[in-house]
C-alpha cells in the first residue's frame, strides 16, 4: 500500500500554504496527498465561522474545494480530502500513522521571528510517530484560503530551489533524523548542508591556555565525528553533495541562521514517553521551529538504548 503525504487543514493561509507545500512534496516523492481537516462537536458553541456558515459546514467545504484547487495546479496528482471527527491533534496523529509525513501550517511572525506554533500543532509535533513539516504562509499572502501563493505555478517559494539544512547531534545522531535528511535532499536534487553546534566551555575566552588553538582542535574532532557518522549515508545517497559544517555557538542559532534560504530544514526529537498535558519536542526543535524561516521537518528518532 502507498502511503501518502497529509496535509492538515484548518482554514488559515498557513494551513494552506502547507497543502500547496505537500502537494509539491508529493509530486517529487511520486506519493499521492491526503488533505485531512479535524472536526471537533461543541455542543455549547453556535457561532459561525464566516457569514452563516457552521463549523461542521466549513469542515466539509474547505478541504474539497482545496483538493480541487490543487489537482488543477497539479495535474495527474492523486489528491484525497477527509473529514475526521475528534480532537485535533489525536485525528492528526492517527492520519500520521498512515503517512510518509505530515504537514502542518504555521503562523509567521515575520523573517526573524519565525513561527508562533499553536497548541495543536505543538501536540502533534511531541506525540506524532511520523516526521511532521511546519510550513509558514507565503510572505504576502492573505487570508483568501487559497492554497499556495496564487502565481499559478503551484505557489513555489523563493526558498524552494534552496539547500536542505540537517542538524545532527553527534552523542545520539539518529538514523531516522540522517534518512530523513538525505532522501529529503535526494528528491530535490539539492545540497545538504549538515550542521553541528559546539558551545565551548566557560573557560575559554578568559586568557586560560591557547584558546584559539583548542577551539581549532575541537572543531577539527567535530568535523571527524561528523565525517564517521555520514559515511555511510554517503555511500547510500552517492549522488547527494554533502557539506559538513561544524560550529561554535548553540544549534539552535545556527540551525535557524541557515534556514534563511533554505529549501528545508531537519531536526530531531527523541521520542520520550509522554506526559499528560505537557507535550515536549526538545529545546534545540522548538527554538528552531520559533525562529526559522524555512520549513522545518520535525523528525522522531528512537531513544539510545538503555544501558545494562
Amino acid at each position: 500500500m502507498t502511503v501518502p503525504v497529509t496535509v492538515g487543514l484548518n482554514g488559515t493561509p498557513a494551513s494552506m500554504a502547507a497543502a500547496d507545500w505537500g502537494a509539491r512534496e508529493a509530486v517529487l516523492r511520486g506519493l499521492p496527498l491526503r488533505l485531512v481537516s479535524a472536526w471537533e462537536w461543541q455542543p455549547f458553541s453556535y457561532a459561525p465561522l464566516a457569514g452563516s456558515e457552521m463549523p461542521e459546514q466549513w469542515s466539509i467545504r474547505v478541504p474539497e474545494e482545496t483538493a480541487a484547487e490543487l489537482r488543477r495546479r497539479y495535474p495527474g496528482l492523486d489528491v484525497t480530502a477527509d473529514r475526521l471527527t475528534g480532537p485535533p491533534p489525536e485525528v492528526l496523529c492517527e492520519a500520521a500513522k498512515e503517512s510518509e509525513l505530515l504537514a502542518l501550517g504555521s503562523t509567521g511572525l515575520g523573517p526573524l521571528a519565525g513561527f508562533l506554533l499553536g497548541s495543536v500543532a505543538m501536540a502533534t509535533v511531541a506525540h506524532t510517530e511520523r516526521p511532521v513539516v511546519l510550513v509558514r504562509a507565503y510572505e504576502g499572502e492573505g487570508g483568501g484560503g487559497e492554497a499556495g501563493g496564487g502565481d499559478g505555478d503551484g505557489g513555489a517559494s523563493e526558498a524552494d530551489d534552496g539547500a536542505v539544512v540537517l542538524g545532527i547531534d553527534l552523542s545520539s545522531p539518529g538514523d531516522e533524523t540522517i534518512r530523513f535528511g538525505f532522501a529529503a535532499a535526494a528528491v530535490r536534487s539539492a545540497p545538504l548542508r549538515v550542521i553541528n553546534g559546539w558551545n565551548p566551555p566557560p573557560y575559554f575566552g578568559h586568557g586560560i591556555g591557547d584558546d584559539e588553538g583548542r577551539r581549532a582542535e575541537a572543531i577539527d574532532r567535530v568535523a571527524e565525528s561528523m565525517r564517521a557518522a555520514l559515511a555511510p549515508w554517503r555511500e547510500r545517497y552517492p549522488a547527494v553533495e554533502v557539506a559538513e559544517e561544524p560550529g561554535i555557538g548553540r544549534p539552535a542559532r545556527l540551525l535557524s541562521e541557515a534556514g534563511a534560504g533554505a529549501g528545508l530544514v531537519v531536526v530531531g526529537r527523541r521520542a520520550t514517553p509522554r506526559r499528560p498535558g505537557q507535550p515536549r519536542i526538545g529545546h534545540v526543535a522548538h527554538a528552531v521551529l520559533h525562529h526559522c524561516p524555512a520549513p522545518v521537518a520535525v523528525v522522531p528518532q528512537a531513544p539510545p538504548p538503555a544501558a545494562a
